[in-house]
């Protein structure tokens, strides 16, 4: 049976309509994350599989571009280095290879965003424990419960989707909207 591609851009843009419920956590996250970048802090993220390509994805245009020349700013992804994560991960377990590296390089000024389209990963809910035992601002992206980390952000944006794909898609555009609310906050050209 073929794959029926208008089917699919029809649910996507379903998923997406029903998300529009999501906006005041969307700009809480976006606002946040300004905060703390103009405060001096640093944004954290992470992810595993599909997600820890997202939380590159957030990285990369923050250190790099968005839709601006600007100088870079401060973003780290946690897991990103693969010596550190698998040291961590022999000597402490996977379930420490984000929450190690943020209790060495957080701080109170900076701010964590977490995605996880079950929300269950046990790696993903030791990390937003660790943000908030620093103090940090903790923002989650998932699916549609939020699955057992919810209770662990401070800012949680679902999807309305159990489809991982949907998921995916709509974080892509949340933290799209994340990026377009930096760089014109920090760099709005009159």
């Amino acid at each position: 049976m073929a794959v029926d591609l208008l089917e699919e851009m029809r649910r996507a843009s379903e998923t997406f309509r029903l998300a529009e419920s999501e906006l005041p956590n969307l700009r809480l996250l976006a606002q946040a994350t300004l905060h703390a970048i103009r405060e001096g802090g640093t944004l954290f993220a992470c992810g595993n599989g599909g997600s820890s390509a997202q939380a590159l994805h957030l990285v990369e245009e923050l250190t790099g571009r968005f839709k601006r020349d600007r100088p870079p700013l401060r973003a780290m992804v946690l897991g990103a280095d693969a010596p550190a994560l698998t040291c961590t991960a022999n000597d402490f377990g996977y379930e420490e290879v984000f929450s190690r590296p943020l209790k060495a390089f957080g701080t109170h000024r900076d701010i964590l965003v977490a995605f996880s389209t079950s929300g269950n990963s046990e790696n993903i809910m030791r990390v937003l424990l660790e943000a908030k035992r620093l103090n940090l601002k903790a923002g989650l992206l998932t699916g549609c419960t939020g699955g057992r980390a919810a209770m662990h952000a401070d800012i949680v944006l679902r999807v309305p989707s159990d489809d991982t794909a949907r998921i995916q898609e709509v974080h892509t555009f949340y933290l799209h909207a994340i990026l377009s609310v930096v760089e014109d906050g920090l760099f709005h050209s009159s």
